[in-house]
């Protein structure tokens, strides 16, 4: 779409210290959308000019400059707004029952039933001020639970994706959290035993548009796990 002014994506410097932005910026990439970062400080986001976008002040907000500077926030609403107003072609949707709502359960599941356990899990295992045993066990049962019901509905659907035979935006808003278990977030647990679940991810990420992205995140990911360390050393 080379008539269109690039969309800003806001994302915390270091870059890889969220993956919800990266669940949008994978979207951005499938639909061959331009866009560009606008990195922030985690502390700019209590400021007035960013909560002035997101009264929330977190991480993403999207603005349109194609659409009166439109701005979102929440990454499922961006990934929603993005989806009705550019996927025009249902490259990454359903517009028919059932396949359209069940697309819509999968969204909500990863963002009430991934994100705050897999976050919440690099939060209490890398920043919290001491370690919690309790707390890391609860959030890394949830974490291999979650991981059984992906592979579990894989299995007994006999499909390659979540819903219907093709990828949705679903099933891409899964992939930055389920790429940062081995990095970030649960280095020490193997995934290879959820045989559905490992091949659905690896599927995702060998698409050309989020392999493309994949290697920016990859790279951040590194830059962000050097910043921790020179955190911990006290630098």
């Amino acid at each position: 779409m080379p008539d269109l002014q690039p969309l800003v994506l806001y994302a915390f410097a270091p870059f890889a210290a969220s993956a919800n932005p990266w669940k949008v910026a994978f979207i951005l990439e499938e639909l061959g959308l331009p866009y560009q970062f606008e990195k922030i400080q985690a502390a700019d986001t209590k400021q007035h000019a960013f909560l002035s976008m997101n009264p929330n002040g977190k991480v993403p907000v999207l603005r349109d400059p194609n659409n009166n500077n439109l701005t979102t926030w929440e990454s499922g609403a961006i990934i929603d707004y993005l989806i009705d107003v550019y996927d025009d072609h249902n490259i990454l949707h359903y517009n028919s029952s059932p396949e359209k709502h069940l697309t819509r359960c999968w969204e909500h599941f990863q963002m009430s039933g991934q994100g705050p356990y897999f976050g919440q899990m690099v939060w209490y295992t890398t920043f919290h001020h001491e370690i919690l045993p309790s707390v890391i066990e609860r959030y890394g049962s949830e974490i291999k639970r979650f991981l059984g019901v992906i592979d579990a509905h894989l299995d007994s659907q006999e499909t390659d994706y979540l819903v219907g035979d093709r990828v949705t935006y679903a099933d891409i808003m899964f992939l930055p959290y389920c790429k940062g278990l081995a990095t970030v977030i649960y280095p020490d647990l193997d995934t290879s035993q959820w045989k559905n679940y490992t091949a659905w991810v690896d599927r995702i990420s060998s698409r050309p548009a989020i392999a493309r992205a994949l290697q920016i995140m990859d790279g951040a990911v590194l830059q962000h796990k050097e910043y921790l360390a020179l955190v911990a050393e006290g630098k």
